[in-house]
């Protein structure tokens, strides 16, 4: 009896993934990740974007299902131009099916409209622009892990309510960076707050000590850093040199990833709050993983996008085997039908507007003092509710939402 089940198993599995694989374009999946392979972004995304979305094709179990996949990569240089043309030559030319990762907001934007016109699909984890699902959300694109709404609903409502209620921001000159300070500012003037300045910095940038200056002179409580990775790396230190919250005023990081934690020192990062949607100390789950993506990636741990990536690809295989092809346009749709659940971020859902919603997480840098081991940085202050975390569907502006 045994033996006759598993040969009907074996039977049945054959047949399934001869069915799927006659649907599949070339009969091969065909994944790019995009990001920036060796900037200021790459400790955030680069190479370990690469490792998350290997790891997600092994535990989908693509081989064993007949499934075959392949992952190819580029570095955009964050440069919408080199980004543009790296994902008009994935398609077509290298028959790549889906591109994922993509941080830097103008880049993401761009690899939006490219994959609406050419019927693929696109995952955005690294991008924080909100407009993806908003005036920009495409039939073609879901946005994963974060967005500049959810940073900005986050991190600014919670320190306006506990007395920060006047900023000054210090702006990424480019899309991203104008859409953080947007929502933010939105956040602190809907909560009674005041914006007495803001001013922008080149990106990527090194000297930020003009704009620190500006910052200090405006007795703001709260400077608002709207940037990311080296960025806000370089910012916070710069801003050590000056004294400047041991002189009373207090520096918010509006876009903060554990890479920038670990660069930067629990000494001199203690203190910050800001918003994140994955910790690697979250739970059973979460710890298993990043002991697994730390021994593939250097030992480094894995940061909320690189974990955005490989539960993005997990969901997008699953939509292939269920909806039974890998055609773009279908396979996101079918990914909004299915339910979200992954080890990393639980049970979610994908809107119709494309924004992938989940739990947040506001977040304190512990003292030095106060940590137990390597990457134990966080204090988790407070859940935020999945619906609760990012815009709600009907104020984006998206053309899809009916």
């Amino acid at each position: 009896m045994g033996l006759k089940k598993t040969l009907l198993a074996a039977a049945v599995a054959a047949a399934v993934g001869g069915t799927a694989h006659a649907q599949i374009s070339d009969g091969v999946i065909k994944i790019g990740v995009l990001n920036d392979m060796s900037g200021l972004y790459a400790d955030i995304a680069g190479p370990g974007s690469v490792v998350a979305a290997r790891m997600a094709v092994e535990d989908f179990g693509a081989a064993k299902k007949g499934m075959k996949v392949e992952i190819v990569s580029a570095d955009h240089q964050n440069k919408p131009d080199v980004g543009s043309a790296v994902v008009r030559q994935w398609y077509d030319v290298d028959k790549v099916d889906a591109v994922f990762d993509v941080p830097t907001s103008s880049v993401a934007l761009a690899v939006s409209e490219i994959t609406r016109q050419k019927g693929k699909a696109f995952l955005v984890s690294g991008a924080a622009t909100a407009d993806l699902t908003g005036k920009a959300c495409s039939p073609n694109t879901i946005h994963w892990t974060y967005d500049t709404w959810m940073l900005a609903n986050g991190t600014g409502n919670a320190i306006v309510k506990t007395g920060g209620d006047t900023w000054f921001f210090i702006t990424a000159d480019y899309a991203f960076g104008h859409a953080l300070e947007r929502d933010t500012e939105a956040v602190v003037l809907k909560s009674g707050g005041k914006v007495l300045g803001k001013v922008r910095h080149p990106f990527p940038g090194t000297d930020f000590s003009s704009f620190l200056l500006q910052a200090q002179a405006s007795k703001a409580k709260i400077i608002g850093l709207a940037n990311a990775g080296g960025d806000t790396i370089n910012s916070i230190k710069q801003a050590a040199e000056f004294g400047i919250v041991k002189g009373g005023q207090h520096l918010a990081g509006l876009l903060v990833f554990i890479t920038d934690i670990h660069g930067l020192g629990l000494e001199t990062a203690q203190g910050l709050i800001f918003t994140e949607t994955f910790y690697w100390d979250l739970n059973d789950q979460t710890r298993a993983f990043t002991k697994r993506f730390a021994a593939a990636n250097g030992g480094k741990y894995p940061s909320m996008v690189q974990a955005g990536v490989y539960s993005s690809v997990l969901h997008y295989l699953k939509a292939i085997e269920a909806a039974k092809t890998d055609d773009g346009t279908k396979v996101i749709a079918k990914m909004k039908e299915l339910p979200t659940d992954d080890p990393l971020f639980g049970k979610g859902r994908v809107r119709q507007d494309g924004r992938k919603i989940h739990p947040a997480y506001l977040v304190e840098v512990k003292k030095p003092s106060e940590s137990k081991g390597p990457y134990d940085y966080y204090k988790i202050l407070a859940t935020i509710p999945a619906e609760q975390a990012f815009r709600p569907e009907k104020e984006g502006g998206c053309p899809l939402v009916k």
